[in-house]
C-alpha cells in the first residue's frame, strides 16, 4: 500500500494543537513528567542517541515537542553503535558531566553498571509512581532488560526481536506448492527448522533464479546474533558454567556454522558480503523469497512510510500485500539489540533526566513515537501491540503485531549474551563468522580461533568474576531455550 505523507502532518498538528491548549490529554505518567518538569525550565540536557536514521525521531519530533512542554532543550550526540559503550567508559573516567542520558545495548547494562556510570532509577521511579505503567512493558524486555544486582538502571525504549519475513503470495501459489510437495513430501508453509528452511530457500532458488533466490541474510558486522540464536536452538551452550571454558567450538557450534555458510548457496551472487541494507533491499524489491530481520522490514515491506523524506533510501516496495511473519526456524526468535535509556552517574541534572525518560517511555507519548515510520522504534510495550490505531496501519499489521508480542511475552524469544565486556566477546565471533563465510577459513579453524580468543578473554578479566557474571545471565528465562 502507498503510505501518504499525511502522517508527518497529523504529528504537526499534534504539536501544534499544544502550543495552544494548556490543557494536556495525555495519560497521568506522561502529565506528571510535564508537570514536574517546569521547575528545570531553561536548562538543556544532553542524551547520546545512535547517529542517522535512529536520531531523526526525537530530533525531529520528541526533543522539540519536550522543549515547548517544559521549556527542556535537548541537545542531542549522535554517535555510532560502536562508539557508544566507549563514550559511557569515557565518562566513567572522567566525570565531566558532559553527558545526562544514555542510549544503551541492554546486553550491556552489567557494564555501565560495573564501571559506576548509570545511576539507578528506582527513587524516581518511586517518588513519580512510574512502577506500575512499567507492567505494561512486555515481560521478556521488563523481566530481562531493565535491572541489575536487584536494581533498575534502564527504561526499555525499543522491541528489537528478529524474526522471520517471508512472501506470502510464493507460499501460497498453487502451483508452488503442487510442485514442493511432490518433491519433498510435505506442504509448502513456513519453516519450522532451519532443514526445511534450507529445503524450502532451494526450491525457489531453483525455480526463479536468476529473478528470485531463496533467501539471502546478513553476513555483517551483525552476523552474531543471528549466529548466537541458531547456536541455541540447536542445543549449544557458550560456557562450561564450571571451568568457564567456551563451548563455541563445540560440535554444535561447528555444525551451526557449517550450515550459515553453506546457505549461501542458496542465495543471491555476492550476498556472502551483504548487510542490513543489502538485504532489505532484496526483500523490498521482490529479489528474495524469505530472510531473517528486524521489525522495520515488516513494516516497509508493506509500504508504511516509504513516501516520507527521511525514508527516501528505501527502495519502493514490491510486495506490500504479500508478506507473511512468523517465528524463526528452531522456534525461538532473538531479542536481538534494542535500546533502553539510562541516566549518566556523573549528570548534574538527573531528576530532570529522568522525568525527560519517564514521558518519552510512557505508555501514550511512546505509542506515538513507535508509529512514527522513520523512528526505529518498534513497540515494546502490550499497548503498542493492542493498539487499534496501529493494528489499522495496513491489512496484515495485526499478525505482524501479534508475532511481535508472541516473541517479547517471555515464551518464544532468546536474549543476547551479556558477560563482562561483552564487546570484545562479540568482536571476536564476528570476526570468525566473517573469515568462513568468506572462505578465509572453514567453521571449525573459525570457531577454534574465536573460542581461543574468548578464553583469553575471560583470564584477562577474572575467571571468577566472569563466571558470576555468565551464571546471572544463564539463569534468565531467556537466556537458553526451555
Amino acid at each position: 500500500m502507498k503510505f501518504q505523507k499525511t502522517i508527518i502532518g497529523g504529528f504537526l498538528c499534534l504539536f501544534l494543537s499544544l502550543l495552544i491548549s494548556p490543557v494536556l490529554s495525555w495519560g497521568n505518567m506522561a502529565d506528571k513528567a510535564v508537570q514536574a518538569a517546569q521547575k528545570y525550565r531553561g536548562l538543556t540536557l544532553n542524551v547520546t542517541w545512535n547517529k542517522g536514521l535512529m536520531a531523526q525521531e526525537v530530533l525531529l519530533y520528541s526533543a522539540p515537542l519536550w522543549e515547548q512542554l517544559t521549556g527542556i532543550k535537548i541537545n542531542v550526540v549522535q554517535l555510532m553503535i560502536g562508539e557508544t559503550y566507549p563514550a559511557i567508559e569515557t565518562e566513567s573516567f572522567e566525570k565531566s558531566g558532559r553527558y545526562d542520558i544514555f542510549n544503551i545495548v541492554p546486553n550491556r547494562l552489567i557494564d555501565c553498571v560495573r564501571i559506576g556510570a548509570i545511576a539507578p532509577l528506582d527513587p524516581y521511579l518511586d517518588r513519580y509512581g512510574y512502577r506500575a505503567e512499567l507492567d505494561d512493558i512486555a515481560q521478556a524486555f521488563r523481566q530481562n532488560w531493565m535491572s541489575w544486582d536487584g536494581k533498575v538502571y534502564s527504561i526499555p525504549d525499543d522491541g528489537d526481536v528478529i524474526s522471520l519475513y517471508y512472501r506470502r503470495d510464493l507460499f501460497e501459489d498453487p502451483g508452488n506448492k503442487r510442485k514442493f510437495k511432490a518433491k519433498y513430501g510435505y506442504e509448502l508453509a513456513p519453516p519450522e527448522t532451519w532443514k526445511s528452511f534450507d529445503e524450502i530457500a532451494g526450491f525457489f532458488s531453483d525455480s526463479y533464479a536468476p529473478n528470485l533466490y531463496g533467501t539471502a541474510m546478513i553476513h555483517d558486522s551483525l552476523s552474531f546474533y543471528f549466529f548466537e540464536e541458531r547456536f541455541r536452538t540447536n542445543g549449544g551452550r557458550f560456557f562450561d558454567a564450571k571451568s568457564m571454558k567456551t563451548a563455541i567450538n563445540s560440535k554444535i557450534g561447528v555444525k551451526t556454522l557449517e550450515e550459515m555458510v553453506n546457505r549461501q548457496q542458496l542465495m543471491p551472487p555476492g550476498a556472502d558480503k551483504w548487510g542490513f541494507m543489502e538485504v532489505l533491499s532484496a526483500f523490498i524489491g521482490g529479489k528474495i523469497a524469505m530472510t531473517e530481520f528486524w521489525p522495520p522490514l515488516g513494516r516497509w515491506s508493506e509500504g508504511y512510510g516509504l513516501d516520507t523524506e527521511q525514508l527516501s533510501w528505501v527502495p519502493k516496495s514490491k510486495v506490500a500485500g504479500k508478506v507473511g511473519y512468523a517465528i524463526t526456524p528452531g522456534g525461538y526468535s532473538g531479542l536481538s539489540a534494542g535500546f533502553g535509556l539510562s541516566i549518566s552517574a556523573h549528570s548534574t541534572q538527573k531528576e530532570a533526566a529522568y522525568l525527560f525518560i519517564q514521558w518519552l517511555t510512557s505508555r501514550k507519548i511512546s505509542l506515538e513515537r513507535v508509529q512514527i515510520p522513520y523512528s526505529l522504534r518498534d513497540p515494546y510495550r502490550v499497548s503498542h501491540f493492542k493498539s487499534p490505531a496501529y493494528r489499522n496501519r495496513w491489512p496484515n499489521a495485526p499478525e505482524y503485531l501479534d508475532l511481535l508480542q508472541e516473541i517479547s511475552s517471555g515464551k518464544r524469544g532468546l536474549l543476547d549474551l551479556s558477560l563482562i565486556q561483552i564487546n570484545r566477546y562479540e568482536l571476536a565471533l564476528t570476526e570468525g563468522l566473517t573469515a568462513a563465510f568468506r572462505g578465509e577459513a572453514t567453521p571449525q579453524q573459525a570457531l577454534d580461533t574465536v573460542a581461543a580468543r574468548w578464553n583469553r578473554l575471560t583470564q584477562a578479566i577474572g575467571e571468577n568474576e566472569q563466571r558470576k557474571a555468565y551464571r546471572a545471565w544463564a539463569a534468565l528465562p531467556n537466556a537458553y531455550p526451555r
